[in-house]
């Protein structure tokens, strides 16, 4: 790591994405922090057109800052969609700062928007590791987690209906099996194996002694 001054407020260290610069003192919103700097790199030429690195910081069609120099302690500063600084681009001086434009505590990260050129071609396709990123994901995953919680306990439920619906059906079939073995039929026709239809032969049952009517010869004659 490249020696920082102790009056500078900030410090490379480790991050999330590898290297980043830490606030070492509070910085105050506004503030310069660090300059972003390195060759300057003339599109017009062909040598210079052909530099290709993830330092490369545009200042205008022509003019570009190869920060990819070991000096430049500007480019361990990570990129970040929620950030608490911004690049001071000035195109006519060919200079870059990074400023503040939030109160940054010591300890805290320093990151500025790289903008959506740089995003789509280095950070979209391998997904973007800062905090308000992470923090998305995070709650997405949450999300789909008790999403997946709730199918679960409705698809178990729905199982649990289906064998209660099965268990009722098996109750009611043996129910019926029972009546039917027992000489029973429930819509009044049959009554312990004898017929119904004639029901005013037999009136009563009881202690193996039939009861039966009279005939009508016997009625006359008494």
């Amino acid at each position: 790591m490249p020696a920082i001054s102790s009056k500078k407020p900030y410090r490379v260290g480790r991050s999330s994405t590898g290297l980043g610069l830490f606030a070492t003192k509070p910085i105050k919103k506004g503030t310069k922090i660090v300059r972003y700097f390195g060759p300057l790199l003339d599109c017009k030429k062909k040598k210079d057109d052909a530099v290709e690195n993830k330092y490369l910081f545009e200042l205008n069609n022509r003019w570009t800052i190869d920060g990819s120099v070991r000096e430049n302690i500007a480019r361990y500063i990570n990129h970040a969609c929620k950030p608490n600084a911004e690049s001071d681009v000035r195109p006519r001086k060919r200079k870059v700062f990074i400023r503040a434009i939030k109160n940054i505590e010591p300890g805290e990260e320093i990151n500025y928007d790289y903008g959506t050129d740089y995003f789509k071609a280095y950070l979209k396709p391998i997904g973007c590791k800062c905090a308000a990123c992470e923090k998305k994901r995070k709650k997405k995953r949450a999300e789909a987690r008790a999403e997946r919680l709730r199918l679960k306990a409705k698809a178990e439920r729905k199982a649990l209906r289906k064998v209660e619906k099965l268990a009722a059906k098996a109750e009611q079939q043996h129910g019926l099996n029972g009546a039917k073995a027992n000489g029973v039929k429930l819509n009044g026709k049959h009554l312990n194996g004898h017929g119904g239809k004639s029901a005013g032969k037999i009136i009563a049952v009881k202690s193996g002694i039939s009861v039966r009517p009279k005939s009508r010869e016997s009625r006359a004659s008494a």
